[in-house]
């Protein structure tokens, strides 16, 4: 699985660099609290604002990194991302620090679909997309050790941001550049399975906004209601990311074992009970084992969301809507966060985040069953009644547009005139392409 002459580095490292600043959001807005003359809804509306643009640059971006080239245009989000978070860390003139966290988060977001549409193109995604988790849980554990230790300011967060991005330039040396002939920038090809992927874009944003509406208030809820000093809260969050690195490994060891609606729908409601549990605290013992036991489940029940977004185009168009649709949602999360708190206290705020939790895991779940029996790996043969068949690949002279059913499951025959056992690519259960967005 972590094959190091087959794993795809760049993309990895890239995925690490585009996430990292989700993954940084307590500490980021509350330094900005502290540090800067903000309140703290003016703070989450930064952080808010942080993570909309980077979710705008997923959405113009979705349909493009194929033809602007992936190489070119990871070296645009990376020059955006260090520009912007460091231009951000360097001064202290609140709008100028809004200006540059609107050009790094629309950097991260340019950084996050380059990885979300290559990684959907591997033949083995799965081990990019967990390494990539891997990868950001172990160094933003790290920044939250570290920050604590370097003085008060609200720079630090937004320089590990700048450098993670900076530190990733060499290895875009390696990625692809334009893929798409000529001929092809001309055609539209339309969305597979147009009405799943819509309501698992919709019900995204719903989903990413309760837990970043959390994670987002994390570190007020530990300092100011569980009493906690700075240091402790760090050592709390880093625990809990790299119990998430655990969760990570738990979901590629099941992989397709459980299939996707009980993961999905089940550890939704685990995390809705971590959420109440988490906002409620008010002691170390149960603020760490809210954030310990939220952070376990999360990264499993998101790869297998972003598994399935994949799953539903081997392009990887869905994977990164739907990843950039929950970054609208980790957008409005502190923001979100910081108001139900103001009014109606941490854990009134953790119960009205676990009821809509809870509802929106329905169609979530709906959606998973409804795709069951898709295929999730590529093959280089396919089983009918029992019979193995060899896949054929056919060279044509003109561009095949795909038919409306050509990616559904293989036992669907062929219509005429499309080309015969073409070759799926890049789908997969547990991986993670955003989005995410955190």
């Amino acid at each position: 699985m972590f094959a190091p002459r087959t794993t795809p580095w760049p993309l990895v490292a890239l995925f690490t660099a585009g996430y990292l600043a989700p993954y940084l959001l307590p500490t980021t807005v509350g330094r900005l609290d502290s540090g800067l003359p903000l309140s703290a809804t003016q703070a989450g509306a930064v952080g808010s604002a942080l993570l909309l643009s980077s979710a705008a640059a997923g959405f113009v971006l979705a349909s493009r990194v194929e033809r602007i080239g992936a190489r070119r245009l990871a070296r645009v989000g990376i020059v955006l991302a260090v520009l912007g978070y460091g231009g951000a860390a360097l001064t202290g003139a609140v709008p100028a620090v809004v200006l540059g966290a609107l050009v790094g988060g629309f950097g991260s977001g340019t950084v996050t679909a380059v990885a979300a549409t290559r990684i959907a193109a591997e033949r083995d995604p799965h081990r990019a997309s967990t390494l990539g988790l891997l990868g950001v849980s172990a160094l933003a554990g790290v920044v939250y050790l570290t920050v604590p230790h370097l003085g008060p300011g609200h720079g630090q967060p937004l320089a590990a941001i700048a450098l993670t991005a900076l530190a990733v330039w060499p290895l875009t040396g390696r990625l692809p550049g334009r893929t798409v002939p000529q001929p092809a920038r001309r055609e539209r090809v339309r969305l597979p399975h147009l009405r799943a992927g819509l309501v698992l874009a919709a019900a995204m944003p719903c989903w990413s906004l309760v837990q970043n509406s959390l994670w987002g208030v994390s570190g007020r809820i530990g300092l100011t209601q569980a009493h906690l000093t700075e240091a402790t809260v760090g050592v709390v969050f880093a625990v809990a990311l790299g119990t998430g690195l655990l969760g990570v490994l738990g979901a590629g060891a099941l992989g397709p074992r459980l299939g996707r609606a009980l993961p999905i729908g089940a550890g939704t409601a685990l995390i809705a009970g971590c959420v109440v549990v988490s906002a409620s605290a008010t002691d170390l013992t149960t603020f760490a084992t809210g954030e310990i036991a939220w952070n376990a489940v999360y990264p499993v029940v998101l790869s297998y969301l972003i598994g399935l977004a994949a799953s539903l185009d081997p392009r990887g168009r869905w994977a990164v809507l739907v990843g950039s649709a929950s970054s609208l949602g980790t957008a409005a999360g502190p923001l979100t966060g910081s108001l139900l708190s103001a009014r109606a206290g941490f854990p009134g705020m953790g119960a009205v985040l676990a009821v809509g939790l809870l509802a929106v895991a329905v169609p979530m779940t709906a959606v998973a069953l409804h795709t069951a029996g898709r295929p999730l790996l590529p093959s280089a043969v396919r089983r009918r009644g029992g019979v193995t068949l060899p896949v054929v690949e056919v060279t044509v002279d003109s561009l095949a547009v795909p038919a409306r059913g050509a990616y559904d499951t293989a036992a669907e025959a062929p219509r005429e005139g499309s080309v015969t056992g073409a070759r799926e690519r890049g789908t997969y259960e547990n991986v993670y392409a955003s989005t995410s967005a955190r």
